[in-house]
């Protein structure tokens, strides 16, 4: 496959100095005192194939939209250098190309001018476009009176008008409501399918798990982890966890099944087992029918005394997504002043109402309804089972629901025949 983005030691540096001489002196050539140089982005290297989509994460301030815009050119780099193969079209901060005094068809032809589209070629995509965007009789009044909203309809109306061979978002999809993301990520997922690429920045775990064949981490403009998503994703969230109790400490490892574990805690209190048995028998279950009673049994031993211990359980499908999860702070059954040396027993019985499939339990140890604040003990996927459906009519998805389809059946004349 041909390589349609390659970046090579990509760097920004922004000076601040302290006065206007200064900074005038070091146009000129000599060398400013007292100026501070501040590195949004500073010694990346990527490349990225044609069809592959690599979202980049971070807590804000961490050089995503600057490393966007360095690849774009709307930020002139440092150092290092960006080789762009193909076309491309970017979608960043709203607004950015558009004029909010001309109209949304007048900004069609602004927007799709500096992207290299002709006049007539403009003309030619104006109805897909308007049609796409979906905003009415907006479309002829200024930008100005445009929400947020439906300027990031317009936006990736024109920047999707035709498929790239390079596709750059910002999290600008975020403003739009629920049925326009939707919209849009169907488009994104037809054009990966004809083997466009995909760059882009969100917040949106779901979106890069289901989406992304790799995730770069971004933290104070470096690169921290690069990966799968799973692997950087959930590094990602025990990251910051571990930024907010220096004493946590973060380790992953891949069981042989392919699910990652992801561990991390400060180990006043720890897991010493959790089992999924059958809840009537007792029998520990690998594989679990669809409809059968479980019951999840965890035992936790507390190290050190403990003010408020609560325990939180997850369940996730393959791809990532929660199916159900809750912890002891929500069903007010947080534990109080917990001894040294005391060990604490959990059942969570609860009905298998998932497709089959196999699925991943999380669980937590913390003092309150969040890891963020004192994370004992944490591991995604720390154990995994498979869902079978052994009696149950044949259904799709991950929930099974005890539906019961009834049929009545009428003449012509309305007499009931049947049901």
């Amino acid at each position: 496959m041909s390589v349609v983005l390659n970046v090579e030691g990509l760097g920004k540096c922004y000076a601040t100095y302290s006065s206007n001489l200064a900074r005038f002196a070091e146009w000129f050539g000599f060398r400013a005192k007292h100026k501070t140089d501040y590195w949004a982005v500073r010694d990346v290297n990527l490349s990225l194939q044609q069809g592959q989509a690599l979202a980049l994460i971070g807590q804000n301030g961490a050089g995503k939209s600057t490393f966007l815009k360095l690849v774009t050119g709307t930020v002139r780099a440092t150092t290092g250098r960006v080789n762009l193969g193909g076309r491309v079209s970017a979608i960043l901060e709203l607004g950015l190309g558009f004029n909010p005094d001309f109209t949304g068809r007048q900004n069609v032809f602004l927007s799709g001018g500096l992207m290299g589209f002709s006049s007539s070629e403009l003309t030619s995509l104006i109805p897909g476009i308007e049609e796409f965007a979906e905003i009415g009789e907006f479309f002829d009044q200024p930008l100005r009176v445009y929400s947020s909203g439906m300027q990031a309809r317009l936006a990736f109306a024109v920047a999707t008008a035709v498929r790239p061979d390079l596709l750059i978002v910002d999290e600008v999809l975020s403003v739009g409501d629920s049925y326009f993301q939707h919209k849009s990520f169907d488009r994104i997922r037809e054009f990966r399918k004809q083997g466009t690429s995909l760059l882009f920045v969100t917040h949106g775990m779901g979106d890069v798990r289901a989406l992304c064949d790799r995730v770069i981490l971004l933290d104070k403009g470096m690169i921290a982890k690069e990966g799968l998503p799973d692997e950087v994703v959930d590094y990602y969230n025990a990251m910051i966890a571990e930024k907010e109790n220096a004493k946590l400490s973060i380790e992953q490892r891949r069981q042989k099944s392919g699910w990652l574990v992801t561990e991390l805690g400060s180990r006043e209190a720890v897991l010493e087992s959790l089992r999924l048995k059958d809840a009537d028998s007792g029998d520990q279950v690998q594989m679990a029918r669809v409809g059968q009673r479980l019951l999840i049994e965890s035992r936790v031993l507390v190290r050190m005394p403990i003010r408020r211990l609560v325990l939180g359980h997850r369940i996730m499908d393959r791809t990532g997504h929660i199916v159900w999860g809750t912890n002891t702070w929500h069903t007010r059954q947080v534990l109080e002043n917990v001894s040294a040396g005391e060990v604490v027993t959990f059942k969570v019985a609860f009905d298998c109402t998932l497709g089959p499939g196999a699925y991943a339990i999380c669980f937590g140890l913390t003092s309150s309804d969040t890891h963020l604040d004192n994370c004992y003990h944490k591991t995604d996927n720390a154990l995994v089972f498979d869902v079978m459906n052994a009696d149950k009519p044949v259904f799709i998805g991950t929930n099974w629901l005890d539906a019961n389809i009834r049929i009545e059946r009428f003449a012509e004349q309305g007499n009931r025949l049947c049901e």
